[in-house]
Parts: structure tokens; sequence; C-alpha cells
């Protein structure tokens, strides 16, 4: 019986691959030395009781119930993981939803994609739409009030073209607005100057604008049109002629490419895009529009007001504006080329020009403020009156050329012009002994000659 036991416990061990925990083996010991229980290491089972009830009969069998017994932990830990596992599987969100933006002014859902479909929710410029399902062409759409149907992917603009119109108007939501504007027919901004970039936002006709950045680009050639030439005579050495007529030989040159302005602006809901100049009117008074001798008013700013009890106006304090002007031509490498100031005269009741400075190529913006002449010494310098400041382009700075990509315009050497306006004069407000720096012109200047005395 002793070495049929120790036998038992041996083969126990051998089943679990447990060792005694002396791990001294002595060579030629007799095997008939009992296996003790002390130096067994004992793993605790303890299984359910639905599992210990279903054990073998015969309890003198240890082997055979000892293996079940392992079986079964095993099999109940394998079941409470994928318990536990299946539960947490419900703690993961499914995927994001997915959201486009109307773009068009007005449009409909339908309720199918086909040739004839019938419309089951009208959307307008602006909202929101969860995408159920992306079809070819195609959005399957939920608004927010709950209703479903398709919409033309053209008609939509995604999440991410949302977001970078965001981060355009954040970025430039503190910048100095250069003039004010009217929209004078429907038009959608764009997020960058181009007529094939990304656009979203609708604005309506008047529709009130501030402008903020100019920019210009090549004018997109429509497909099949090829570029115009003018043909440009080219004279020949003497005692050569060209053709039976003796007509110098003509070589044709591609005529400058034609070019369009776009301007930054942002609108009175605080949206900010690019859209074309020639899509919106600077906020100029019609009483001014008769002076600008066929140019276009880039910006009119009040400097003051006069009270004038006897103008056919309503309101009796009329403004006096400092404004700038600059050809009916896209492209230019300046925004304006003229600064005129239009005050008023109280006796005739009508405006009239107290200041013109013209041939030049002037940048945006003009700023203005009430300031003193620091230079001045009189009791009306030390008085603080309206003041003007603009920049033009010095003699000495290389050619203006916009950006081929952006399209902005970056100047190099700019002298910067202040005057103040003291009643209906204008002053310049420069240190004594001041001399004017050669200025650049976009056309060149006629000499006077002086007339001689007559005798």
């Amino acid at each position: 019986m002793h070495r049929n036991g120790c036998r038992r416990r041996t083969i126990l061990l051998e089943a679990f691959d447990v060792r005694p925990l002396a791990q001294t083996r002595v060579v030629n010991k007799p095997r008939s030395r009992p296996l003790y229980a002390e130096n067994v290491l004992h793993i605790p089972l303890n299984p359910p009781a639905i599992l210990r009830s279903a054990l073998p009969a015969r309890p003198e069998d240890r082997i055979y119930r000892s293996r079940f017994r392992a079986r079964c932990v095993v099999l109940w830990a394998s079941l409470v993981c994928g318990l536990v596992l299946s539960g947490c599987g419900r703690l993961h969100r499914g995927p994001a939803a997915q959201y486009v933006y109307v773009t068009s002014k007005q449009t409909y859902l339908r309720d199918r994609v086909a040739a004839v479909s019938n419309r089951t929710a009208v959307v307008q410029n602006g909202d929101r739409l969860e995408v159920l399902e992306h079809g070819r062409r195609f959005y399957h759409v939920k608004t927010a009030n709950g209703e479903i149907g398709w919409i033309d992917e053209k008609a939509v603009v995604t999440q991410d073209i949302y977001n970078e119109f965001q981060q355009l108007a954040k970025a430039h939501a503190k910048d100095l607005v250069v003039a004010s504007a009217v929209v004078r027919d429907d038009v959608n901004l764009h997020l960058k100057p181009g007529r094939d970039t990304e656009k979203f936002y609708r604005l309506a006709e008047g529709d009130k604008l501030q402008l903020i950045q100019r920019a210009t680009l090549p004018k997109p050639i429509p497909g099949g049109v090829l570029p115009k030439t003018q043909a440009k005579s080219k004279s020949l050495p003497a005692g050569k002629t060209a053709g039976p007529a003796g007509a110098p030989a003509a070589t044709s040159e591609p005529e400058p490419v034609p070019m369009e302005d776009w301007w930054l602006a942002r609108d009175s809901k605080g949206r900010a895009g690019w859209l074309l100049s020639r899509m919106v009117d600077v906020d100029a008074p019609d009483t001014l529009t008769r002076y600008a001798e066929g140019q276009k008013f880039v910006g009119a700013y009040v400097l003051t007001t006069v009270n004038d009890p006897g103008a056919e106006q309503e309101n009796k304090n009329i403004p006096e504006y400092v404004t700038v002007l600059a050809p009916y031509t896209a492209g230019l490498p300046y925004d304006f080329n003229q600064v005129r100031v239009f005050t008023w005269n109280a006796k005739m009741h009508r405006y009239e020009t107290a200041f013109r400075d013209k041939n030049i190529e002037g940048y945006l913006p003009v700023k203005l403020e009430l300031a003193k002449d620091p230079y001045g010494k009189s009791p009306q310098a030390q008085a603080p009156l309206p003041t003007f400041t603009y920049r033009v382009l010095a003699a000495d700075a290389p050619p203006v050329v916009p950006d081929p990509n952006t399209g902005l315009i970056s100047p190099g050497h700019t002298i910067s012009k202040t005057y103040r306006l003291e009643g209906n004069i204008v002053r310049r407000i420069a240190p004594p002994g001041y001399k004017d720096e050669p200025i650049a012109h976009p056309m060149p200047e006629q000499k006077k000659e002086k007339k001689g005395r007559k005798r």
C-alpha cells in the first residue's frame, strides 16, 4: 500500500507538471521513500457547484478527478472571459456622423435618384445635412427636422471645406477694413481667388460687405478660343524691301493676358470669402459719383461733417470725404492712382475739391485719425483734427508683379504721406525742411516748359 500510494502521488505530480519545492535529487535513492504532502505545491481549485456535482463518482480515482476538475476550471474561465469581452464590445462607439452643407441658394431633396422623383424637403444655403449614404453622384441625407431625401453632390460641400471657411473668417476677423461695398447681384463667396476654387456662402443683391484685401489673377480663357495676337511692324535694313509694295514685315505678338480682380470680403454675419470685384460697388455717395471723371471709386472715407441748414438734403450734417480712385482696368499693380478730398461749400451748397494727388501708384489701406500737428506752432496745430495717411510706391522700387498663385500684391519700397484737414484746407504733415522722395508714376509725367517773357 505504501508503494501504491507513493506511485499515485507521483503520477498526480506528472499530470499537473508540479514539482516539489525542494529540487534536490539523490542518486540511487530508494524509491520507497514517502512523498510527503508538505513538499507538494498545492493549486487551489474551486469550480462552481454545478461543475463539482459533475465530478466522477469514484473518489478513489484521484488522477481522473483532478484532470476533470482542471478542464472544468479552464472551461469556466473561458466562459467568463467571453462574457466580459462581449460586454466591453457594447461600450465601443459607432462611426462618427458625417455632414455636408448646402451651397445652392435653394434646392430640394428627392425621394429617389431617377428622372422622375418627388420632392421631400426644401433646403437653403448653409443648411447642415447628415449623410446616411453616399451614392455615385448623390448623397442620401437627413435634415435637422428629420426629413430624408437625395441631393446632388454638386449642391453641397463637405465638412472639411466648411472648416476651411471657418478658419478663413477667423484668420481675418481683426483685419483692417479698406472699404465698404454693396453686392451688385447674387454671388458666391470662394475659399480662394479663382473661378474654379471651392465656393460655399451665397450673397444676395444689396448685401453690405467690408472689403479687406485685393488680388488679381489671369482671366480664364474659354475652351477652343485661341489667344489674340497683335501685328507689330518690324523695320528692315536699308536697301531691302518686303513684298511688292515694299511694306515692312509685320510680326505677330500675343496680346497681354486679360486679368480679373478679386476681393476678400466679410459680410454682416462675419462670414468671409473671395468674390469678383465686378460683382460689388464701393459704397460712395451719389453726390460724388459725378466727380469721378471716368474713374471708379476704390474707397470713400468720411473725414468730418459740416452743418448746413440751407442744404437740400434731409440730413443737414453734410459729410466731407477723402476718396481714392482708379481706372476701370483689372490687373493693375496698384490699388489706386488718385486721391481727392471733397469739402462742402456751405454758401454754394455743393462739394468742391480741396485736395488732389494724381498719377501715383497708391496702396490700401487709407488710415484715418484725429491727430495734432507735431511740427506746427500755431494754436490750431495743437487741436486734434481729421488726418489721413496713404502709401505710394517709391521711384527706386522694383516693378510690382502679382503673385501668380495667390494673386496678392506686395509692393516694395513705399512712402507714407500724411495730411490734415484744417477747415477747408488740406496741409501736409512733415518735419521742417523735409524733401519729398521721388515716387513712381504709372504714366510718364510731362515736363512743363517755362514760357519766355514777351519782348
